[in-house]
């Protein structure tokens, strides 16, 4: 067994795992991690373990359990004030609250916002066009793309997005665990406003719905409604952000690999699978188990913490033959980037296809898009938090 690594760790290059990390991709199926108190936890890194694990009920997600493992202190202050929404929560509650959001993520709801995703897109990139270069492709396009159309998708008034677009940031990367904490209750004081401000005057989105049919039969109190704004708002945008922001910086770094999608657009939905398998950017799922499980010759104990680093497990070689490389025609679909199991994310239809649309306008009306700074001045975001790109500086 591999000694004990220290996870997390910040990643040398944007799109590769850290170095350091190197023992844990050799000890499979297991290895033991030191997070950032001292506590050690396991780490899984074998592709099939993982997935086996990720639909154990024994593995729970109940954060408020005293052996759950936290990867930064400011995630420990929050979580121990209250479990956030869907991931906090094992079976039957998560199934209770996921079951009320399902028809609004499904393969059919999100088809019928091809349009409105499409038209959003390529108004931000006219507006790219008309400025001129040099753009910032953070600022201009791959996170107003995912903010728009998930403030839509909820009724959340996008004219509040320099708001909550800056507590996402301040909770997720805050410097000090103070800061995320205040971020997350600014948030939470926001959205309890608007819940309170759609009792009154009802719109047309997934908030006004969930208001209409959940809060007031009791379906949801008033905190859970908010908890479950809190989380969709956060996920819908920053994940998104982050994967559009450094899959364009992947291409970049990889020509071939850009110009067999301009010259082919059909390679798209398995690129979006692709670089979601290699780019992993929300990278460490975390549970505590609840009885012992026996896993490779070892044992993982009541109490003890799991981690699961997609970086590793979506680079296992017993998975994918080279593992480290894209590649738009390999089988890439049962990656572990979106989680696996009653917990995987609610809304990759919509993830998938805000990245599919927003690379594929990217690609065909930018053939001249490079970096307007040399690659390793392009700043790219911490290892303990979601990845991606602080900025992307580009020229076309």
């Amino acid at each position: 067994m591999a000694q004990s690594v220290t996870f997390p760790q910040d990643r040398t290059c944007p799109y590769h795992p850290p170095a350091a990390y190197g023992p844990l991709r050799e000890a499979g199926p297991m290895a033991r991690v030191t997070l950032y108190d001292g506590r050690t936890a396991w780490s899984v890194t074998e592709h099939a373990t993982a997935r086996a694990l990720l639909v154990d009920q024994r593995l729970s997600t109940d954060t408020t359990h005293q052996g759950f493992p936290a990867l930064t202190e400011r995630f420990a202050v929050v979580r121990r004030s209250r479990p956030p929404a869907l991931l906090g929560f094992d079976d039957p509650e998560h199934n209770a609250q996921r079951r009320k959001l399902i028809p609004s993520f499904s393969v059919r709801r999100i088809a019928e916002l091809r349009p409105r995703i499409q038209a959003v897109v390529d108004q931000l990139l006219d507006a790219m066009v008309q400025q001129g270069p040099p753009a910032d492709l953070v600022s201009a396009f791959a996170l107003p793309v995912p903010s728009m159309i998930i403030c839509e998708l909820l009724g959340v008034p996008y004219a509040d997005h320099d708001f909550f677009e800056e507590q996402s940031r301040r909770l997720l990367r805050g410097p000090a665990p103070s800061d995320s904490e205040e971020a997350r209750e600014r948030l939470r004081d926001y959205l309890g406003d608007l819940v309170e401000r759609k009792r009154r005057e009802p719109g047309d989105g997934l908030l006004d719905d969930l208001i209409a049919q959940q809060l007031a039969d009791g379906g949801f109190d008033r905190e859970e409604m908010v908890d479950m704004a809190s989380i969709l708002l956060i996920a819908g945008h920053e994940t998104t952000a982050n994967m559009i922001s450094l899959g364009t910086f992947t291409l970049l770094q990889h020509p071939q690999q850009l110009d067999d999608l301009r010259s082919d657009t059909s390679l798209l939905p398995a690129a979006v699978e692709e670089l979601m398998r290699f780019l992993s950017i929300a990278d460490g799922m975390v549970r505590v188990a609840t009885e012992d499980i026996e896993v490779g010759g070892g044992v993982i104990r009541a109490g003890d913490g799991v981690v699961f680093p997609t970086s590793i497990i979506n680079r296992d070689a017993g998975a994918y033959a080279s593992p480290d490389e894209l590649d738009w025609h390999r089988p890439a679909r049962h990656h572990v980037a979106f989680g696996f199991g009653i917990h995987q994310c609610l809304g990759q239809n919509l993830a998938r296809t805000e990245m599919e649309i927003a690379l594929g306008a990217l690609v065909r009306r930018f053939p001249g898009l490079r970096l307007a700074v040399p690659a390793a001045a392009v700043p790219f975001k911490p290892g303990d938090t979601i990845q991606g790109m602080i900025e992307l500086p580009v020229e076309w």
